[in-house]
């Protein structure tokens, strides 16, 4: 009971003292308050429950594509599973195109607005004054008999009232007939389909992305996921089966999801052998159809129409590309379970560097994916070119970058196939751990670049990729503005969006992995997330339970701190201190002295160090009393102790924490021989103060330098106080005329 209360009175005297520390806000604290609790659906350890469900919807399309006029025409029919425990009175789809029609936001203001000199094209973002058709025009909505279905459209949602209950555990069978307007994508700003026109020669790419009404998403967390598309949050989707058959003009070549189940009869025979061909080439990409073949192709219009079918399974959407302007390659990927044929479409425009870069792309994205998670499950996986977009779909995904007359830069390159390599991993997030992208971009964004970075490094080394300080300019930024990673989709400034839900979700996985928990623990419990939640729908409370059940270590602080709050990393090195024991001790018995520290010269805050030029400080250890130790009956070796100490430096730094974030000190001492040694102290360092720590360390060798992550494996946003000694101001203008 004594040791108790000692212990009880050190805790009492620890957190008092803590209370007064400027900022403490209890970063160690669960962060449980932050999370939906656990549940029979969604349990404690971040997996799916034993009474999870999600709903389901199979679809039946025939679509046609009007070249002359840009309609499609379409008619749907949509087997919708309710397997949730709840009886529903309507149903809500999405009808994204209406995002298009003139009147909805198109952020044409944020390229500065009206002024003195202004083009054409900006003012046409702006206010539209040459108003074009938008949007999807419903025609009809029909029961398995026939009977009309009451709707009501609300903007780019949907709602269909049902003359009676859809009970749980049942299914209804419904049909819509609609009318799509494809929009000319240079008219408006971001956007994500519609059609590219080519003037030379006449012709189009069609580009048909959520151009179909579609389910959105029922579930156990907020019931129907029905917030208005504004562009930037994207979608929420259910899985189901695919039967869908396109009609375009003849001499189209139609790259889409699923598998192409009519070859004979859309493909000629010297294109279905080189198919053949190609699925058995794990070594070289293979032309389909050949650059000489697709411009002639394009030259010459054919009149009729052709259909092409595909059947996709266990997807959440389906899009396609058409035109006759399409060069086709190929290469068989062999996965350890799965052969994936990697394909790209592209126009001559997109030559030399798509026939060299974009399948190849695909490849290396389909290996690096499949072993950090679970090998890519569907047959195909396309990346067709087309103008200033990269957006993403099951199997397919449309990508921007080509070359101006013939040729193309490194770094234009290089953005080129980051961007195929990141649209085809959102293959895995969000297409099949499907988190909800119109309310958390991160978690599709953050996790898809976390991988792409990863691809970029392992793949292409001779490329820039993703570290963490690329993150301190928009950490430093103004934190009136900031926001938190945990802002929903739509709610960012549209200039930091791509900072805050792409780079800094990346950069916390990437310490996570680097830095934090380790590599084998953290690929491990991140591969545990992939496949726990493939084909479902998680929740960012099921990503954080995850990674903390399959490392077995508490990331509450870490995750308080980088997704919930706006905090900086900058960890001061504040104060240095040398010290020696001496050689020859005056024997002094049942006394307590201390040894007087000598603080360094220039150490401190803000100081201009002259190094270690003082030397050490001295000091005396003296034998421990016996009513210290109290009732042990055991005593230390103090003569061993001495002959350890002997001839060895101690060294005492104080740490700040100056940013807010709590995180490890990565420490990097530089010894006079010249040789380095670099020593990492955990985040839980700061669990009693969150603002100054002090740790004392024994070296055999002299120091003459401490350097704080040097390395930058943290993004640390002030360097100059993370070393001592501090740089000289001469030192530094030295170092500017070098560079």
């Amino acid at each position: 009971m004594r040791f108790l209360i000692v212990v009880s009175i050190l805790a009492t005297s620890i957190l008092s003292n803590a209370q007064d520390v400027p900022g403490y806000s209890g970063k160690f604290n669960a962060i449980d308050r932050l999370l939906a609790p656990p549940n029979a659906y969604r349990t404690a350890s971040g997996a799916p429950g034993e009474n999870y469900w999600q709903q389901r919807a199979d679809y039946k399309i025939k679509a046609s594509i009007d070249e002359n006029t840009n309609d499609l025409l379409g008619e749907e029919t949509i087997t919708y599973f309710n397997n949730s425990p709840h009886d529903l009175s309507f149903l809500w789809l999405n009808i994204e195109q209406n995002v298009n029609r003139k009147g909805n936001e198109d952020f044409g203001d944020v390229l500065g607005g009206v002024r003195d000199s202004i083009n054409s094209l900006q003012m046409q973002y702006l206010v539209r004054p040459i108003d074009f058709p938008a949007g999807t025009d419903i025609q009809s909505i029909k029961d398995v008999n026939g009977a009309d279905l009451p709707y009501i459209v609300n903007n780019t949602l949907l709602r269909i009232n049902l003359p009676e209950l859809l009970k749980s555990g049942e299914n209804i069978i419904f049909s819509i007939k609609w009318k799509n307007y494809i929009t000319d994508r240079a008219q408006f700003l971001l956007s994500r389909e519609g059609y590219e026109y080519f003037p030379e020669d006449d012709n189009k790419v069609f580009l048909l992305g959520h151009w179909f009404p579609r389910m959105a998403v029922y579930n156990d967390t907020e019931g129907w996921q029905n917030k208005q598309f504004r562009r930037l949050g994207e979608f929420a989707l259910e899985f189901g089966d695919y039967e869908v058959e396109l009609t375009v003009p003849k001499d189209h070549i139609v790259a889409g999801t699923g598998t192409l189940i009519n070859e004979s009869e859309v493909l000629t025979k010297i294109q279905r052998d080189r198919m053949e061909k190609a699925r058995k080439s794990f070594d070289e990409q293979l032309f389909i159809i050949t650059p000489e073949e697709a411009l002639k192709n394009e030259q010459t219009k054919k009149s009729g129409t052709k259909t092409w079918k595909f059947r996709a399974e266990n997807v959440r959407d389906v899009a396609f590309a058409s035109s006759r302007k399409f060069i086709w390659d190929a290469i068989a990927v062999e996965l350890p379970t799965n052969t994936v044929m990697a394909m790209s479409f592209y126009p001559n425009e997109g030559m030399p560097v798509w026939n060299e870069e974009s399948t190849n792309g695909v490849k290396q994205a389909l290996e690096v994916y499949s072993e950090a998670t679970f090998d890519y499950p569907y047959p195909v996986a396309i990346s067709v070119n087309t103008s200033n977009i990269g957006m993403e779909f099951p199997m397919i995904s449309f990508n921007g970058g080509r070359p101006v007359d013939g040729q193309i830069s490194e770094q234009a390159r290089r953005g080129m196939t980051s961007t195929i390599i990141h649209e085809v991993g959102h293959n895995w997030f969000p297409m099949i751990v499907s988190s909800d992208e119109r309310k958390w971009m991160w978690m599709d964004e953050g996790l898809n670049t976390f991988l792409h970075q990863r691809t970029l490094a392992e793949r292409y080394p001779q490329w820039s990729s993703t570290t963490p300080k690329d993150i301190i300019p928009f950490m430093m930024g103004d934190q009136k503005t900031l926001r938190p990673i945990m802002t929903n989709s739509d709610n960012d400034l549209l200039f930091q969006m791509g900072a805050n839900f792409y780079q800094k979700p990346t950069v916390g996985l990437q310490m996570l992995r680097e830095t934090i928990v380790g590599k084998e623990l953290f690929d491990a419990a991140f591969k545990e997330y992939a496949n726990r939640w493939k084909y479902k729908h998680p929740n960012p409370s099921d990503f954080f339970r995850t990674l903390e059940d399959g490392t077995a270590t508490d990331l509450d602080w870490f995750f308080k701190g980088w997704f919930f709050t706006t905090e900086t990393v900058d960890i001061e090195l504040a104060d240095v201190k040398w010290f020696q024991l001496k050689e020859e001790q005056a024997v002094v018995e049942n006394k307590q002295i201390k040894g007087n520290s000598k603080r360094i010269s220039g150490s401190g805050s803000g100081a201009k160090g002259e190094g270690f030029s003082d030397g050490p400080q001295p000091f005396t250890m003296v034998p421990t009393s016996s009513s210290t130790y109290r009732q042990f009956l055991s005593r230390l070796d103090e003569g061993q102790m001495r002959d350890q100490l002997s001839g060895k430096h101690i060294y005492e730094l104080k740490l700040q924490n100056k940013g807010g974030l709590v995180m490890p000190v990565i420490i990097e001492w530089t010894y006079a021989d010249g040789t380095k040694e670099v020593q990492q102290l955990p985040a839980e360092i700061w669990r009693l103060n969150e603002a100054e720590v002090t740790k004392t360390f024994l070296k055999t060798k002299e120091v003459v330098n401490v350097a704080i992550d040097p390395n930058q494996m943290l993004p640390d946003v002030n360097l100059e106080n993370n070393v001592f000694p501090r740089p000289k101001q001469n030192d530094k203008f030295e170092e500017m005329k070098k560079d």
